[in-house]
C-alpha cells in the first residue's frame, strides 16, 4: 500500500526526482539503524522504514525510464542491462567479502550499496524525473482518477498476464538451488548455473529495442510465457547438468522479454500523467502480491513433489501464454484509459509495434 501511494503521490507533484532522493535516503537510513540497534523494537521499527522507502524505490525509476523512452532519449533495455551486471558483481564480490569476512560484512555492504544508490538518485537528470511537459491541469490527478487503472479491463489482463509469467518462476527462486544440490550438483556448478541465467537476460537486453520492434509487446509476452512453459516443463524431470545449462538460456525469455515487454506496454497504454501509479500497481500486484502468494504455495509444493513442482510452474507460464494471446489480440497499441499521452519522436526505440 505504501509502494503505491508514493506512486500516486509522484504522479500527482508531476516531478519524481525529490520523492526518489527522499526514498534513498531513508533506506540508507534504515540500513544504519538496523546496525546501531540493540533491540527487538529498534530493529523493527529500522525494517519498517526499509520495508516502506525500499520496495516504492524500484517503480519510481522504472517511472523514469519510461519517461526517457516517450521522449525518445532512451532504449530501456540498454540501460536495465547495468542492473543485471551489478547483480553478477555485487552477488560475486560481497560472497567473497562475506566469506573472508564473516557475516558482521553484511550491514556495512547493505549501507555501501544504499550510499551508492543515494549518489544516483542525486544523479538522476532533472528533465526525465520531471513530466514538466505535462500542463498542471492534468497533474492534479485525483485518487478516482488514478485508480482508473484498475477499471481498465485491458490493463488488468495485462497485469494478469504479466503475474502469471512472472509467478512461475516461484520455485526456482525460492528452491532452484537445494532441487540442483539434491540432484549432485556442486555449489560451484550452480553459482555457473545462475550466471547463466542472469548473461543471457544481459545479451537480450542489449538487444531489446530491435527484438521488441519486430515482434512487438503483446507478442513478446506470449513468447516469455510460451519459453517458460518449455522451461519448466523440462526442469520438472530433472534434466542432466547440460540440458539444464541449455534451459538456463531461457531465463532471457522467461523473465528478460515478459519483463521489457511489461515496460513497454507501460510506456505506450499508460498515460503519463498516471506513469507512476502504474508502475506502482505493476510492482505490487506482480512482484508482491502474486509472486508472493505463489512463492508461499511453493513451499507445500516442493516438499510433496521436489523437482516435479516446477510442472505446476508450467501449467502458470501456460495460462500466462494463453492470456497474452488474448491480449495481443485485443489491445492495439493505443491507451487504455484516457489521458495525456506526448508525442513520441521515435528515437531510443520509442515507436513500438502493439502486438
Amino acid at each position: 500500500m505504501f509502494t503505491l501511494a508514493i506512486s500516486f503521490a509522484a504522479d500527482r507533484a508531476g516531478g519524481r526526482r525529490p520523492i526518489l532522493i527522499a526514498l534513498a535516503w531513508a533506506s540508507l537510513a534504515s540500513f544504519v539503524l538496523l546496525w546501531a540497534s540493540d533491540g527487538f523494537w529498534q530493529m523493527l521499527a529500522a525494517s519498517l522504514l526499509l520495508a516502506a522507502s525500499w520496495t516504492a524505490i524500484l517503480p519510481l525509476v522504472e517511472t523514469v525510464a519510461v519517461s526517457g523512452i516517450r521522449r525518445g532519449v532512451l532504449d530501456y533495455g540498454k540501460v536495465r542491462l547495468w542492473g543485471s551486471l551489478s547483480f553478477i558483481v555485487a552477488s560475486l564480490g560481497s560472497g567473497l567479502i562475506i566469506g573472508r569476512l564473516g557475516s558482521q560484512a553484511v550491514l556495512p555492504l547493505l549501507i555501501g550499496g544504499a550510499a551508492l544508490m543515494v549518489v544516483g538518485a542525486h544523479l538522476v537528470p532533472q528533465a526525465l524525473a520531471r513530466a514538466s511537459h505535462i500542463p498542471s491541469a492534468l497533474r492534479r490527478l485525483s485518487l478516482s482518477d488514478a485508480f482508473k487503472l484498475l477499471r481498465a479491463p485491458l490493463f488488468l489482463l495485462f497485469l494478469l498476464v504479466a503475474s502469471l509469467i512472472q509467478s512461475s518462476h516461484a520455485v526456482y527462486y525460492s528452491f532452484g538451488s537445494l532441487n540442483w544440490r539434491a540432484q549432485g550438483i556442486s555449489d560451484g556448478m550452480i553459482g555457473v548455473l545462475w550466471s547463466v541465467g542472469v548473461l543471457t537476460e544481459v545479451a537480450l537486453f542489449a538487444v531489446s529495442g530491435r527484438i521488441i520492434a519486430l515482434c512487438g509487446t503483446a507478442r513478446l509476452l506470449m513468447f516469455a510465457g510460451i519459453a517458460a512453459v518449455f522451461r519448466w516443463g523440462f526442469m520438472a524431470i530433472d534434466p542432466p547438468l547440460w540440458a539444464t545449462a541449455l534451459l538456463q538460456t531461457l531465463h532471457a525469455m522467461s523473465f528478460g522479454a515478459a519483463h521489457i515487454a511489461a515496460i513497454h506496454f507501460l510506456t505506450h497504454a499508460v498515460p503519463e500523467d498516471r506513469a507512476a501509479t502504474a508502475q506502482g500497481l505493476y510492482a505490487a500486484f506482480v512482484a508482491g502480491l502474486v509472486l508472493g502468494a505463489v512463492t508461499i504455495a511453493s513451499g507445500p509444493l516442493y516438499r510433496m513433489f521436489a523437482g516435479e513442482a516446477y510442472a505446476a510452474m508450467a501449467l502458470l507460464a501456460l495460462l500466462g501464454a494463453c492470456s497474452a494471446f488474448l491480449l495481443m489480440h485485443r489491445w492495439h497499441g493505443g491507451l487504455v484509459v484516457a489521458g495525456h499521452q506526448p508525442h513520441s519522436s521515435g528515437r531510443g526505440g520509442a515507436i513500438i509495434a502493439p502486438s
